[in-house]
Parts: C-alpha cells; structure tokens; sequence
C-alpha cells in the first residue's frame, strides 16, 4: 500500500472516530471522567497501602473511598452554602453590578445602561430558570452514571490482566501491550496527582488571600480555583479572573479586587511556572501549541468534561501513535521535544 492510500485511510479513520466520539458524547464522556477517577481511587489505594503496609488491600480501598466521599459530600455543602448566601445578598450584589454597569456604559455612550431587573425581563425569566433546572439535571444525570461506571470499573478490575493476556496470545506483544498499559497509567496516575497537588497549593494560597481581603464565599471560589487548574493554560486564568470580578462585585473599592488579582495571580503564576514543571518531569510531554489545539478540540467533542481530560487523553492517544511506524510521526508531532517516549518504559515500535 502506498503513502497517499495509507495517508487517505488514516485522515479518514480519524474523521469517523472524532465523529463517532462527538456522536456518543453522553456515554463516553461520564465514562472517561468514571475512568481517570478510578484512577485517582485506585492511586490513593495504592498511597494508603505503601504508608500503612498491615493494612489488607480491601481496607485501604475502603478508607479511599470513604475520603473520596467525604471530600464530595463537603464540596456540596460550600455549595449550597454558598448559594443561601448570594441569594441573602443579591441585593446589594445587583445594586453594584448596575453601579458598575453604568459607569462603564457611560464610557461609551450618553444613554442610561440597563439594570439586571430590565435585561431579565428581556431574557424571559421562565426560560431562564427552565435551563438551569435542566443543566442541574443532566448534572446529576452524569454524576450518578459516573459513580456506576467507577463501581463497575473496581468490579472488573482482578479480571483486566487475564483479558489482556487472551487478546495477546503471543508473548511479545503480550509484553508489549502491558508495557504501554503501564506507561500510559504511570503517566496519568503521575499527571493527576501533579494536578491535584499543585491545584490544592494555588487553592489553599488563594483562600488564605481571600479570606485576608474579606471575600465572600472565600472557600468556594478556592474549591473553583481547584477545579479550574485541572483545565490546560485557560483554566488558571479563568480561575483568576473569578474572583477578581467578584470583588469588584462585592466591595465598593478598588483595592480589595486588586489584591486580589495580585495574590491569586503570584499563586497561579509561581506554582505554574516553577513547582508544577518540575512535579511532572517528563510524564506530560505534550508540546505547548498541541496543549492548546488539544484543548479546543476535546471541548468541541465533548464540552466541559473534555477541556477536563484534555491533556490525559492527548497523552495516551500520542503513546499509542508512537508505538506503529506508520503514525510514529504523528506522536514526534505530538511531544514537546520530539520524543513522545521520553521518560517511560521503551517499547519496540509496531509494524
């Protein structure tokens, strides 16, 4: 088969998977967010046992999905928390948002600005609340099918290495599909826990910050901060910006909101640029512009969860790429420096 013919049935194959995992989007993206946390489950299980060595491996697992809960059940709670006290304050809130909305409007125009009340009346309240009821229920829709696939997942667990060896029956690619299963699980064990560590360090500087300042809900926007540092390059900057327009919300002066802007903005940079590169090593070898072009497009397939996910899956897809002579090119592409391998187990590449 020549290059052009091999070069039109891969632009095509990948086409029809883009499509395919666009198509399936409801199904495939909770099951992806199930998978990486059963990863993370798993990882802490892991952590819990090296610490605690008479633990049996059953308890441990227990343990971690007690903390894991646990962590779930208080991240809902700041979240109705904060939700009784906007709505205690949503006066004073819309007062300054349509302060702040006229003083900006005056800049560019002589004509009065809008209040919140009229452009809701424009907005047709009715479809408004109608969409947010149905986005809670789609939330709550995928949380419930994520807590099921992760069950299943830690059902089927013991049964993974056995199946693996039927697929490959023979003993070298029986070793080489275990040496890229591992390398893909150590670099998205490593990635995810990088991330959580360096996103809960932004997160604690930030409240600190914060609560100094006196912004309300403070805990809250630290647990959005969190969960926004797991977003590629976009995610800290939204994570910054938050909480500096709710400032400018909440207070009437301008020096609280640029504090902080200043310290969420020293934590997000500092930790971003110098622990968090030197936590991830080379498991993330992903060249800056594929991080980004990543970025966009698992969020065009697959929305918030894949601007999530992003990164993981871009490294596995360039894992495997490398392991084929035939798209080894499109994994070298891929990695920052040219070697989509660098720093896990060598695998002999595929014909």
């Amino acid at each position: 088969m020549d290059t052009a013919t091999k070069t039109g049935i891969l632009l095509l194959a990948s086409a029809a998977t883009i499509v395919g995992l666009y198509w399936f989007r409801e199904v495939l993206a909770p099951f992806a967010l199930a998978v990486f946390l059963w990863l993370i489950i798993d990882g802490f299980t892991d952590l819990i046992e090296k610490i605690l060595k008479v633990l049996p491996r059953w308890f441990a697992l227990s343990l971690a999905l007690i903390v894991v809960t646990l962590c779930i059940i208080i991240i809902g709670i700041v979240i109705i928390d904060t939700a009784n006290g906007m709505v205690s304050n949503s006066d004073a809130y819309a007062a300054r948002i349509n302060e702040l909305a006229a003083s900006i409007y005056a800049i560019f125009s002589s004509q009065p600005a809008p209040t919140l009340d009229q452009l809701f009346t424009r907005a047709n309240p009715a479809r408004l609340i109608g969409a947010i009821a149905q986005s809670l229920q789609s939330l709550t829709s995928d949380a419930l099918f994520v807590a099921v696939y992760v069950g299943f997942l830690f059902g089927a667990q013991s049964n993974f290495p056995a199946k693996i060896a039927a697929m490959f029956p023979e003993a070298e690619k029986l070793k080489r599909a275990n040496n890229l299963a591992g390398s893909m699980r150590v670099a998205i064990e490593k990635y995810l826990w990088v991330q959580t560590v360096t996103a809960a360090a932004t997160a604690v500087g930030s409240w600190v910050v914060m609560v100094a300042v006196g912004v309300d809900q403070a805990l809250f926007w630290a647990f959005v901060i969190f969960l926004l540092n797991y977003v590629p390059t976009i995610g800290p900057i939204v994570g910054t910006i938050l909480p500096v327009l709710f400032a400018l919300v909440q207070f009437e002066t301008y020096w609280q909101p640029v504090i902080v802007l200043a310290g969420v903005g020293f934590f997000q940079f500092s930790i971003g640029t110098f622990l968090q590169p030197k936590m991830q090593g080379n498991s993330m070898n992903l060249s800056t512009l594929v991080v980004i072009l990543s970025l966009s497009l698992w969020g065009a397939i697959w929305g918030i969860p894949g601007m999530f996910l992003s990164a993981p899956l871009t490294v596995m897809l360039m894992l495997v790429l490398a392991q084929f002579k035939g798209t080894r090119w499109i994994a070298i592409l891929l990695s920052m420096d040219g070697q989509p391998e660098k720093g896990i187990k060598s695998i002999k590449t595929n014909d």
